[in-house]
């Protein structure tokens, strides 16, 4: 198995449908892939149904895990704890990928280099949104393979890129941060980072941008108490790991910090 990719769910809606079914489009060879479905804090009937998809699309190595405890850290987490392949990516059950989207991630990844696609926003209505990694994008690709830490905005979140499973090694999500906890991941896997590099266009994440999401309903005074401890947390991984780049600490640092100022 060369990739495992990683989708957390909880009551999905029908999006999850579109989903997996771009995964069942990819180009890249099925034996070399496998999709693991983690269902956190729920159970019937999304349990049910998505058994159902997996016996009908029986050809592929889908597998699907049920946990009673809540939270897409956890769920995330589980997922890296079963997986199989060599290179670890993430989906959210929201989005989807394009057909070429795996077989050019895995041409581009090797284990010291992080493999990134193109990315397109949408709202639930299906219009484009812009968004500032789909920016960020047009401005790293044409420089090839460069250090991670100067391509900082592509590592807010753990989707659109293959990651060797050994750089994550034994880390893992905070359970504790409810938002802000997947750029404290990248964060702590950082350390055992060098490079990126980028596909072309072909390779689409299409991210769906929805309002109803964590990041959309935290108060002031909540965000801020979360930025706070998120700050504290890099602060102490920083101290206490080897290797860490400070350039891409204080990023992290700052954007906690804008994050409290703009809410």
């Amino acid at each position: 198995m060369s990739i495992s990719i990683i989708i957390p769910t909880y009551k999905p809606g029908e999006y999850i449908w579109q989903c997996l079914d771009s995964l069942t489009r990819q180009t890249l060879t099925r034996e070399l892939w496998e999709v693991i479905v983690v269902l956190n804090g729920c159970s019937e009937p999304w349990l049910e149904r998505l058994q159902d998809y997996k016996a009908q699309h029986g050809q592929y190595n889908i597998r699907i895990l049920q946990t009673d405890e809540s939270g897409v850290s956890n769920a995330r987490n589980i997922g890296l704890d079963t997986a199989q392949g060599e290179y670890i990516g993430f989906i959210d059950d929201d989005d989807y990928v394009s057909p070429a989207y795996l077989e050019k991630l895995a041409h581009k990844a090797t284990p010291d280099t992080i493999a990134a696609s193109y990315t397109i926003a949408f709202d639930e209505t299906h219009d484009y949104i812009p968004y500032y990694i789909e920016t960020a994008y047009k401005s790293y690709a044409p420089k090839g393979i460069m250090p991670y830490y100067l391509a900082r905005k592509y590592f807010s979140g753990p989707w659109m890129k293959l990651i060797h499973r050994d750089i994550i090694a034994c880390r893992r999500f905070d359970t504790r941060f409810t938002t802000g906890e997947d750029a404290l991941f990248m964060f702590t896997i950082s350390n055992l980072m060098q490079t990126i590099t980028f596909t072309g266009t072909e390779a689409v994440y299409y991210r769906r941008i929805r309002e109803g999401s964590a990041s959309h309903t935290k108060n002031w005074f909540q965000t801020t108490h979360n930025c706070l401890k998120l700050i504290a947390q890099y602060c102490r991984i920083y101290a206490m790991g080897k290797g860490y780049s400070f350039s891409f600490f204080t990023t992290r640092i700052l954007g906690a910090i804008h994050t409290i100022i703009s809410k």
